[in-house]
Order: C-alpha cells, then sequence, then structure tokens
C-alpha cells in the first residue's frame, strides 16, 4: 500500500463528520411477523451502448436486492450480472437467483436458531422467505419447473432455489410496477 497524504486528510474529514452527526442516524421500526422478504428489481441492458461495440459490459444487465428482516434491512447490493441476459425475463430470473444466493443461507442460520431456542418470530413457526418481483415471467419460471429450450443454458447455474419454492419455504409473489411518466 502507499498512503498518502491526501489519504490521511480523507480520514480526518471522515473523522470530523462522524463527530459532529452522532446524533444522526437511521431509525428501524421492526415490523414484526413480516419475517424475511426479498425485494429485487433487475435492468435488461442498461447500460447498452450502440456506439461501443468493443465493450461487451455495455450488454450486461443489472440487479439489485435488498433482504430484509422483520421490515428492516440487512442484506443490500446492486451489481452487474456475470452472463448476458437475452430478455428482460432472463435478467429478472437472474437477479432472483442470485438475492436468494444471499437469503437461504441467511433463512438456513435463523432456523437452526429457532431448532436452537433463540426466539425467532415468524407467524407459521417456520422460518420463511417472500420474494417480491415484477416480471411474470420470471415468476412463472420459478413457480413452475418444466423444460424450456430457450432458457436450458439457465438450469445448471440458476435453478438452486427451486426446492425451497416447491416446499413452500420460499414464496414468489408478483408486486405491482409504478411507472412515473414525464409530465410535458
Amino acid at each position: 500500500m502507499d498512503p498518502r497524504k491526501e489519504h490521511g486528510d480523507e480520514i480526518r474529514w471522515l473523522g470530523k463528520y462522524l463527530l459532529g452527526n452522532r446524533d444522526k442516524g437511521v431509525i428501524m421500526k421492526p415490523t414484526v411477523g413480516s419475517g424475511i422478504e426479498v425485494y429485487l428489481d433487475a435492468e435488461f441492458a442498461g447500460n447498452w451502448d450502440p456506439d461501443d461495440t468493443s465493450s461487451r459490459d455495455t450488454a450486461r444487465s443489472r440487479h439489485g436486492y435488498v433482504i430484509k428482516y422483520e421490515g428492516c434491512p440487512i442484506v443490500w447490493k446492486s451489481q452487474l450480472q456475470t452472463e448476458i441476459a437475452l430478455s428482460s425475463t432472463e435478467s429478472e430470473y437472474t437477479g432472483i437467483s442470485y438475492a436468494l444466493r444471499e437469503e437461504i443461507p441467511l433463512m438456513n442460520l435463523m432456523k437452526e436458531m429457532k431448532e436452537n431456542g433463540f426466539p425467532i418470530n415468524e407467524l407459521a413457526g417456520t422460518v420463511k422467505c417472500k420474494v417480491f418481483e415484477e416480471n411474470s415471467g420470471a415468476i412463472e419460471m420459478a413457480k413452475v419447473h418444466k423444460y424450456r429450450p430457450r432458457t436450458k443454458r439457465l438450469n445448471v447455474k440458476l435453478h438452486h432455489f427451486r426446492d425451497y419454492v416447491s416446499r413452500g419455504e420460499i414464496e414468489i409473489k408478483k408486486i405491482g410496477r409504478k411507472i412515473s411518466r414525464p409530465i410535458y
């Protein structure tokens, strides 16, 4: 590493900022009984630039998600997808898969904690997860396990969570999409 004077100045500025704002923060009010919820969205090839044909990164989609427990965010992420999605449905489904790669270990940890006597609040007595998604095609792929020739390449990499959906431990729910229209 090569620390410079500018780095020290930035750390001092950050320390002064934190000291001056220690009475500020985010207040989280738990929603008891809501359990684990995953909210996600994906953007299909949002960085696509028809003038830049030399970089494949402009054709990649982006997804983001927030994992909440009892209404309080515990994990959030936004990232470019590693594979090229061929449709908005594939982009959204990839987002579901990546979000559930983070969520399933948390759900299993909470199950284990509950089995060992920790006070984990759940309405039905079991740890479950609700995933909120807007794309009907992605919801269909997640719920209905059938072979689709166009998406067979996704089978190996992205379908890891289907058993949880089949057992009812993960529930995929449709969420409305609010589109704001420009005012002219």
